[in-house]
């Protein structure tokens, strides 16, 4: 979404004019309702739709105001019970798996740090929404027990981003990278410099994609999603972004089967992409190296170092969800601007632990399983998914550098696609 855009709609809303689009919106919800209670693991694929492209925010005061995400889950749940009940549909309880207790110990903390949190009135609400994001998760490693269920899933999250930049992307292009693309509205990744990371993060499962399809004309159509993917993260004008891009390329390409063709490939992208670059674009960009002398990034450097000191201070407590707002005032009033230090000074030693566990120990597990892939060429699908998510999980971890991401519900969402892979591939090769 352009911010142009975005001005149109918020002034149709104020107005109370209703709009055609509602009744798709409305259509398209109620398709998916009538998959979940057709099927449950169906409904996941609804949930993933809703709590990523939020289309019911598009529509008007009132659809925008629907409790879309309530009513999907919901849905599911009656759903797995009626199948329990009936045996309608496969239901198999997940395989232990160490990052799902890391999980459960992660928010039993995070409930611990918002008991002790310096800004109550504002912790207790952000802890309700991520446990309404870490509810959910348990769906999906119920009905999500498959090789097909899980490519499904997959695929839907990069089509949920797809649809979101195939205008976006086109818009850098005609207007030369000038005016940012936003996200939907009341999602995580609404700013324009969250939504570049959200995009670059679904960039290797969109050439994951590419790799399982044998139709030609999907995997044009996948080529073109892919450029325009990138396209939109370079309009958000994100130096973090730049970084990730950068980083999340590097790998795709030392990973590809075809390195003699996927290194021409890049580099006239780049050339293609920096012909329409404005000047200004190049000017932002360079004070990555002069961050000394730039406003922005002192201001963040300075934060940083308030959160490590307030950190040593309260190693155990931290200062709870948006603690940034006490522990930063008076000095840059801004927020971590860093996953790392966002759970670092808002929750301590321990949970920074526990996430850098996850984040980290969910990479080393997918370079293992691609290993096993060597083991035959019935097992090569193994690698493919290793490496793509492996990227993915890459392209946050560079992107939380620069932006405070530590709560996303895509980030638990990967990492428990990556346990659900593991669980699949030590099935088919015998290990379970």
């Amino acid at each position: 979404m352009t911010l142009a855009e975005r001005t149109s709609r918020e002034n149709r809303r104020r107005t109370g004019v209703p709009e055609v689009r509602d009744l798709a919106i409305l259509l398209i919800l109620a398709a998916l309702l009538y998959g979940a209670l057709y099927r449950p693991w169906v409904g996941v694929l609804g949930l993933t739709v809703i709590g990523y492209m939020n289309p019911h925010k598009y529509g008007s005061e009132l659809i925008a105001t629907l409790p879309a995400y309530q009513i999907m889950f919901v849905a599911v749940c009656l759903s797995v019970a009626w199948s329990f009940i009936f045996k309608r549909d496969e239901i198999r309880l997940p395989a232990f798996d160490w990052r799902l207790l890391l999980l459960v110990l992660l928010w039993a903390y995070f409930l611990f740090t918002t008991w002790h949190a310096i800004a109550a009135w504002a912790a207790w609400p952000r802890f309700y929404e991520l446990t309404k994001t870490f509810v959910p998760l348990m769906l999906t490693l119920l009905l999500i027990n498959s090789r097909e269920k899980l490519f499904y899933l997959i695929i839907t999250i990069a089509t949920c981003f797809a649809l979101l930049v195939l205008k976006g992307g086109y818009w850098a292009f005609m207007t030369g990278f000038s005016d940012r693309v936003y996200g939907p509205p009341g999602s995580h990744f609404y700013d324009n410099n969250y939504f570049a990371i959200a995009v670059i993060m679904t960039i290797p499962l969109l050439v994951l994609w590419l790799r399982e399809t044998t139709d030609n004309r999907l995997r044009y159509i996948l080529m073109v999603m892919i450029f325009l993917s990138a396209a939109a993260a370079l309009s958000s004008w994100s130096r973090g972004a730049l970084l990730s891009l950068g980083i999340t390329t590097l790998f795709l390409v030392w990973h590809s089967r075809r390195k003699y063709l996927a290194i021409p490939v890049v580099l006239a992208g780049i050339f293609m992409s920096f012909q329409y670059l404005p000047q200004s674009w190049f000017e932002r960009m360079q004070t990555i190296q002069a961050y000394e002398t730039e406003e922005s990034a002192g201001s963040r450097l300075e934060t940083w170092k308030t959160g490590l000191d307030y950190a040593v201070q309260h190693p155990l407590t931290g200062a709870g969800f948006e603690g940034w707002r006490y522990v930063t005032y008076g000095t840059t009033g801004i927020d971590w601007h860093n996953a790392y230090i966002e759970i670092l000074a808002e929750h301590g030693f321990v949970a920074f632990a526990i996430w850098l566990s996850l984040l980290l120990g969910s990479m080393i597990s997918l370079s293992r399983l691609a290993r096993l892939a060597r083991q035959g060429p019935e097992l090569t699908w193994i690698r493919n998914y290793s490496v793509m998510l492996q990227a993915s999980l890459i392209a946050y971890a560079a992107g939380a550098i620069f932006l405070g991401l530590s709560y996303w519900d895509i980030l638990y969402h990967l990492i428990i696609i990556t346990v659900l892979l593991k669980q699949l591939a030590y099935r088919q090769a015998g290990f379970t």
